[in-house]
């Protein structure tokens, strides 16, 4: 699980992390999680992913350097350090593959009940790493609108 790219031959989750004001997460029309200030995470699985890259990723997340100190200096404090809130979103479609044509594939991403087992095992190794009251889930598998206020360019 890394924000960077992707290679054949090692597995990795994928995640993006968002610097945010505010993010929120609607399905049916109704939000189910809303986070202030902090980390949207979007998280994908693929074949091959392991409990132990999901536990570093979490440990990542929540150490990510990603907010100034009280002085300016850049890149001091996490999202513990500014007591933010961090919202995971399951997002299969980072795992799309456009190399042929203009229909994503997503043989790349793990199915169903292992991916969900997975991400969830990702999801509660965050909340174990900082304060179950700080971080928030969106619905795996659900047709969700997520809604952010960016925080700068980061």
């Amino acid at each position: 699980m890394t924000g960077g790219g992707r290679s054949e031959s090692v597995d990795l989750v994928l995640s993006i992390l968002q610097r945010v004001l505010s993010a929120s997460v609607t399905v049916d029309q109704e939000i189910v999680s809303k986070i202030g200030q902090g980390v949207l995470v979007f998280a994908a699985v693929a074949p091959g992913d392991t409990e132990k890259e999901a536990e570093s990723l979490a440990a990542k997340v929540l150490k990510l350097k990603l907010w100034d100190d009280e002085s300016g200096a850049r890149w001091k404090r996490n999202v513990q350090d500014i007591c933010g809130e961090v919202l995971c979103v399951s997002q299969f479609t980072l795992l799309a593959s456009t190399k042929k044509g203009s229909k994503p594939d997503f043989h790349g991403a793990m199915g169903g009940k292992e991916a969900k087992r997975l991400y969830d095992h990702f999801y509660s190794k965050v909340q174990a790493g900082y304060a179950a009251d700080k971080v928030r889930n969106g619905v795996f598998q659900a047709t969700m609108q997520v809604a952010l206020v960016n925080d700068g360019p980061v």
